[in-house]
């Protein structure tokens, strides 16, 4: 599959030939991977299981350094600040605080005002549809309705960068509808960067400007694929177009080609113990 062209304003985001390992060099996540990322930017990653996306992110976030090659974030190493903010899969509310109280926490860190942060928090479950659950606890929601509290909370302080880690993966399929359609409404109106991670090629295709494809572990880079779908897509579903299903064609086959490929490499490595070396496996 062909790379289509990027986005052309300057990066907000630029990784440069990064590659990350774990366990003390016997597991390579990411191998020489590169990709800008322009502010405003709504791209989605996609690749079969265990091919780096949460560790994309988590480099991203300066969670965590590379170990060859650099990230950079508004041109200099990344570090966890309030520009950037993180949802996952599970909403990782705090359960000792009400749904406004942990919006609050975060305003306060910006040290804005108690009644400046109860108003904000309130506003900003207003536009996730959750106002009347303001003073209700994590535990008498449902998980939709957690998730809907983790993403006003992210955005409560208006960050440059949203990462987000598969972040509707456990909801039911009518949750996770109304969410998707809620996160693009927000986007268009802040037009935050928005790093989205996520298995689902549908979801990718109906939010995403760009999608980067991923290769099996080690991940690298196989394609950046631009989307050119009507706008706004949230008033219309664009699943019905011949242009959504022509690239969710490609790119599920693509996919679905490298998930193969991978699961055929590791039974030769398997068979062979260690006649496979790290180059043969990064190929």
């Amino acid at each position: 599959m062909a790379a289509d062209v990027g986005a052309t304003a300057p990066p907000l985001i630029s990784l440069k030939a990064v590659s990350k390992s774990f366990k003390d060099g016997q597991v390579l996540a990411l191998h020489d991977l590169s990709l800008d990322i322009g502010p405003g930017e709504f791209v989605s990653v996609v690749g079969p299981s265990g091919c780096g996306k949460t560790t994309l992110l988590r480099l991203i976030d300066g969670l965590i350094a590379p170990d060859e090659g650099e990230v950079h974030v508004k041109g200099r190493p990344p570090v966890p600040t309030l520009d950037m903010a993180m949802v996952f899969q599970s909403a990782r509310l705090l359960p000792w605080r009400t749904v406004a109280g942990n919006i609050e926490f975060v305003l306060g860190l910006r040290g804005q005002s108690s009644e400046a942060c109860r108003s904000r928090a309130v506003a900003l479950l207003g536009a996730v549809g959750l106002r009347d659950f303001a003073d209700a606890y994590p535990h008498e929601l449902s998980g939709g309705m957690q998730q809907r509290v983790g993403l006003a909370r992210a955005l409560a302080v208006e960050p440059e960068i949203l990462l987000m880690d598969e972040p509707f993966a456990a909801l039911d399929a009518m949750t996770r509808e109304t969410l998707r359609g809620e996160l693009y409404r927000l986007w268009e109106r802040r037009r935050m960067a928005v790093v989205f991670v996520t298995h689902d090629i549908d979801e990718a295709i109906i939010l995403s400007q760009r999608i980067v494809v991923l290769r099996p572990r080690p991940g690298r880079l196989d394609a950046v694929v631009t989307v050119e779908l009507p706008e706004p897509r949230w008033r219309a579903d664009p699943r019905g177009l011949p242009a959504f299903a022509d690239l969710r064609r490609r790119l599920w086959d693509r996919i679905h080609t490298m998930g193969r490929e991978g699961a055929a490499l590791e039974e030769l490595a398997g068979a062979f113990g260690d006649g496979l070396t790290p180059e043969d496996k990064a190929r």
